[in-house]
């Protein structure tokens, strides 16, 4: 019987030994701008899979993310464009004096599926589309502040002032666009417009190089994090080349 407690005992003693060197599943957090959303997704379902920990993403627009990281939101990680990222770095908020590049985006041009594509390849073809069309349809964030400047700049922001439709985010504009009537033309960045592609509608092509507007995308890990060490570890894996292709197959530069 002595023989068996001892057994017993040091079988207790070594399952606990293993449980103290086996890696704990965690649970972490990213907040991020819509606009790299397909890539970031997949990337992170890789990481999951092969890491063991479960991630949760909640998208938003830029000043969307302005808004929550103001109101104290937390996040282990954070992806935002630069200038979003530069405000939090300022505020102290960051662990990397240096955030990590996600990549850039670039606005495109989307329709209908029942509707012809636009000529939109130069910038007077561009121009003459968008004074064609029955109305045109962007969002209020950073694709649509650029448009509105950019229509000034070519001046035409009087001509298209009544046929102009805003709404507070991508997906609201693409699922208008999926089911809007008349010639419509709609804005987005690239990579949320060719994840709708199989919802109703198109990816006619960027904006004319001669005008097009790119934002770029970084990443750092949040000063607060109760798992700062796998956070970095998450990060690395969404920046890290091998896994580029993640992005680069959603137009995601």
């Amino acid at each position: 019987m002595r023989f068996s407690n001892n057994v017993f005992i040091r079988g207790l003693l070594w399952f606990a030994i293993v449980l103290s060197f086996s890696p704990r599943a965690e649970n972490l957090a990213i907040l991020s701008a819509g606009a790299v959303e397909p890539g970031l997704v997949k990337v992170v379902e890789d990481f999951e899979k092969k890491s063991g920990h479960k991630v949760t993403i909640q998208f938003g627009t830029s000043p969307q993310l302005s808004q929550k990281l103001a109101n104290q939101f937390f996040a282990d990680v954070l992806v935002t464009p630069v200038s979003v990222m530069q405000d939090q770095i300022n505020a102290g908020k960051i662990v990397q004096p240096v955030p990590k590049l996600i990549g850039k985006v670039g606005a495109g041009i989307t329709v209908r599926n029942e509707l012809m594509n636009p000529k939109v390849a130069t910038v007077e073809e561009f121009k003459e589309a968008l004074i064609q069309a029955d109305s045109l349809v962007y969002n209020s964030a950073s694709t649509g502040l650029y448009l509105d400047k950019l229509f000034e700049k070519m001046g035409i922001a009087e001509q298209l002032k009544s046929k102009t439709k805003k709404f507070a985010n991508g997906d609201m504009v693409l699922t208008h666009i999926i089911n809007g009537k008349g010639r419509e033309i709609g804005f987005g960045a690239i990579p949320e417009i060719k994840m709708y592609e199989s919802k109703g509608l198109r990816l006619v092509g960027p904006l004319p190089a001669d005008i097009q507007n790119y934002t770029s995308y970084v990443g750092a890990v949040m000063k607060g994090s109760n798992n700062e060490k796998i956070a970095i570890e998450l990060l690395t894996y969404i920046t890290q080349e091998s896994n580029r292709h993640f992005f680069k197959d959603a137009g995601i530069e």
